[in-house]
């Protein structure tokens, strides 16, 4: 063990360095904010996996979420009696029909104002701690509630008065989070501590690897948040009945995405085998992502086991990966299981680049989205960095 924990100290700082390599100015990296915000994940890490304080925390988060799936399964089932609660239940029914009353949970909570002022706390907090511009540390946040592409839309005031460096920055950023609408979904297939514990981290390393690719330097006249206009809400129920049919269209999208990665990538997979038996996609992915994963204090064996499902997701999505593992995710080691789950909780994938850069073009003009998709591989790195570094970090304290 104390030779895997070293490897995977080590993987940690060659992340860092790996971001280094890469960024737009190394003179102006800001070394003494990077060791402030690792002194700062270890600590947060340490609190929600080793103290057990910090454990009974997240495991009454945890029930919590577990009480509210079981509340949307009154209505799930209520609908699809026959579908729910069978020994072999679907993982639409599973995982993503509680959808369905989550989302238009947090909506309500954001029509009556109090996800906002949660969300402004926490950026001013996060601000203060990092030393980063204002704006970078509420967006963080408020991607960690409302997901990127929400978040993009409701800053879009902000982002068309923005620099190009400064995009930049949000468009890294926006390749590290999940929504909390989905925090329940992951908890019915993956274990519901390391989801929660990845939410934070993956804040935390975002900010960590933005500021090393992209190292942003403004003036006090420019750090501000532009107050979004206040406009006449609608009635509660057209609100809420909005939202609902939102939540449904998530669950059809998802479905679809789930469907067509899963048929593509058996195509490929034939169309591999017809090259070599043995050739097969996750094999490819596995060989390029074992490095990587070595680097997360992993043997051999369980390296490449998670490396295939690591590349699986990045060219994938995470349900797909989600999906696949939940049936043997009791044969994983403690430490496998947690970095490989870890690793999951986030959209950082090919399809959410197009996303992104979609979201920029409907906001910012044309030369400064053309400019922002010049960088995709930047994007894709800096997703991959930040679900790296996410896992290395609770890697250290589960064994």
């Amino acid at each position: 063990m104390n030779f895997f924990l070293l490897i995977n100290v080590i993987g940690i700082l060659v992340f860092i360095g790996i971001a280094f390599l890469f960024s737009k100015d190394k003179k102006n990296v800001n070394w003494k904010a990077i060791s402030i915000l690792v002194i700062f994940n270890l600590f947060l890490v340490w609190l929600l996996t080793a103290f057990s304080g910090g454990r009974w925390f997240v495991g009454q988060v945890a029930d919590a979420f577990n009480w509210l799936i079981d509340t949307a399964f009154s209505g799930i089932g209520f609908a699809f009696a026959s579908m729910v609660h069978v020994e072999n239940m679907d993982v639409v029914f599973s995982a993503l029909m509680p959808i369905l009353l989550v989302v238009p949970l947090f909506d309500i909570l954001t029509y009556f104002g109090i996800l906002p002022k949660i969300i402004k706390f926490l950026g001013w907090a996060l601000s203060k701690l990092t030393g980063q511009p204002k704006f970078e540390s509420f967006y963080a946040i408020e991607m960690m509630f409302l997901g990127n592409t929400e978040a993009l839309a409701v800053s879009g005031g902000q982002l068309k008065a923005m620099s190009q460096q400064r995009l930049f920055t949000v468009s890294l950023m926006s390749m590290s989070c999940v929504s909390a609408a989905m925090i329940g979904a992951y908890t019915q297939m993956i274990p519901a501590e390391y989801v929660l514990t990845a939410i934070p981290l993956n804040i935390i390393n975002a900010i960590i690897v933005t500021s090393i690719l992209n190292p942003v330097s403004i003036s006090k006249e420019e750090d501000v948040i532009f107050e979004m206009k206040k406009e006449d809400k609608p009635p509660f129920f057209s609100f809420l009945g909005d939202s609902i049919l939102g939540a449904g269209k998530l669950i059809l999208i998802i479905t679809a995405m789930i469907i067509a990665f899963v048929s593509l990538a058996t195509l490929i997979d034939k169309v591999l085998m017809l090259i070599a038996p043995w050739l097969t996609l996750s094999s490819i992915l596995g060989v390029i992502m074992t490095p990587f994963s070595l680097l997360l204090g992993l043997s051999f064996g369980e390296a490449f086991q998670t490396a295939q499902y690591m590349g699986t997701k990045l060219v994938t999505n995470e349900f797909v990966v989600m999906i696949d593992i939940m049936p043997i995710m009791d044969t994983f080691s403690p430490h496998m299981k947690a970095v490989l789950t870890t690793f999951l909780v986030s959209f950082a994938n090919f399809s959410t680049v197009g996303m992104i850069l979609g979201c920029f073009n409907g906001i910012v003009s044309k030369e400064k989205a053309d400019n922002l998709s010049r960088g995709v591989w930047l994007m894709i790195l800096s997703g991959t960095l930040v679900s790296l570094l996410s896992a290395a970090f609770v890697g250290l304290f589960v064994w």
